[in-house]
């Protein structure tokens, strides 16, 4: 009778040991999920993917996945992302990952893989706007505005007020070259509310296109003064329209403005011409070099190097005296000037002096 208990004891251990050897691994992957869920509510992405690795690793299944997949989305890592959504198949996966995978195609530049998902999805779930506004611009992006305005106009049979979805929808009117549509459609945005200043100035653009010069000047100086007097394309437009409509004195203020706006920084164009010049000179393209340094003068004409630099090259490189001579006499007029002359520049006055007689 002993002997028996003792088998039955024996028996019993061996198969709660069995037991727990195989829950285990579903007790880690439950724990790690909970843990990752709960770095997601306190927005700890940073701890909270190091959980859902973990579960990964020890299950690949739809929950594990989209979990991943969003964490990875809420870190910018695009492209984890699409790797992970990409495999399931579109029938399984949710809205929200399905945004996930079609926008991270988008947010990674890649505008065709991005039209086809949003395509897909909006099969799925044509009244999401964000994605159907996405979608239209995807089309333009394409060279296709049509087929995004046959996108925006299903969308607006049942909703006629999506600000998002028609700003998309005037756009790729304004694309396609129907200005008339275009500004019907800005003109309504301005009155649900939409002030932006894109808004604005393509309003004004169309109705320009249209031949309503008033509206066009309205709605191009309100676009004007949102962008702080600051968008040459803007001034330009509204000088134009303000010349069209006989405000003379206003419109050649805002082309002359256009005007300055459109000067490039004149700190860059100095480090760039610069470079340009040195850069042709080291691989002997010498009259590109002078021309890169004749530029830089424009931006720079204090420069007493460039000066002696071209003289240089005409000189000795392109065999143009005359040139050379009236370089090295500006280099010298420059340097004269002067009132400490480093002793690297005193010579080259010496050399260019040589050179000029």
């Amino acid at each position: 009778m002993m002997k028996q208990l003792c088998m039955l004891v024996l028996a019993l251990l061996t198969v709660s040991t069995a037991k727990g050897e195989d829950s285990q691994p579903a007790d880690s992957l439950q724990i790690n999920l909970q843990q990752g869920d709960s770095c997601m509510q306190q927005y700890n992405t940073f701890e909270a993917l190091g959980y859902y690795r973990q579960a990964f690793a020890l299950a690949d299944t739809y929950e594990v996945r989209t979990k991943l997949a969003d964490c990875y989305y809420k870190r910018a890592n695009y492209r984890e992302v699409v790797d992970l959504l990409k495999l399931i198949p579109e029938d399984s996966l949710s809205h929200e990952a399905f945004r996930e995978l079609a926008l991270s195609y988008k947010k990674q530049g890649d505008n065709d893989s991005y039209v086809y998902w949003a395509n897909r999805l909006v099969e799925r779930y044509p009244m999401d706007g964000e994605i159907v506004a996405g979608l239209i611009l995807g089309y333009a992006q394409q060279n296709q505005p049509q087929k995004g305005i046959i996108c925006g106009l299903k969308y607006s049979l049942r909703d006629s007020t999506d600000i998002l979805v028609h700003r998309a929808l005037a756009d790729a009117w304004f694309l396609n070259r129907d200005f008339t549509a275009a500004a019907m459609l800005y003109d309504r945005l301005l009155a649900q509310g939409d002030s932006t200043f894109n808004t604005l100035y393509s309003a004004g653009m169309s109705h320009s296109q249209t031949g309503n010069l008033e509206r066009a000047y309205q709605y191009l100086l309100k676009a004007f003064l949102i962008s702080g007097m600051q968008h040459y394309g803007c001034a330009y437009r509204l000088g134009v329209v303000c010349i069209d409509t006989k405000r003379y004195p206003e419109g050649l203020g805002y082309l002359d403005l256009a005007k300055e706006l459109m000067l490039p920084d004149t700190t860059v164009m100095k480090a760039i011409t610069l470079s340009q010049g040195e850069g042709y000179y080291l691989t002997e393209h010498y009259p590109e070099a002078v021309a890169a340094w004749k530029e830089h003068l424009a931006y720079n004409p204090g420069s007493v190097a460039t000066y002696y630099n071209i003289a240089n090259a005409y000189a000795f490189l392109l065999k143009d005296q005359e040139q050379a001579k009236a370089y090295y006499q500006q280099f010298l007029v420059l340097a004269r000037k002067e009132e400490k002359p480093t002793a690297q520049l005193t010579e080259m006055m010496e050399r260019a002096e040589k050179m000029l007689k």
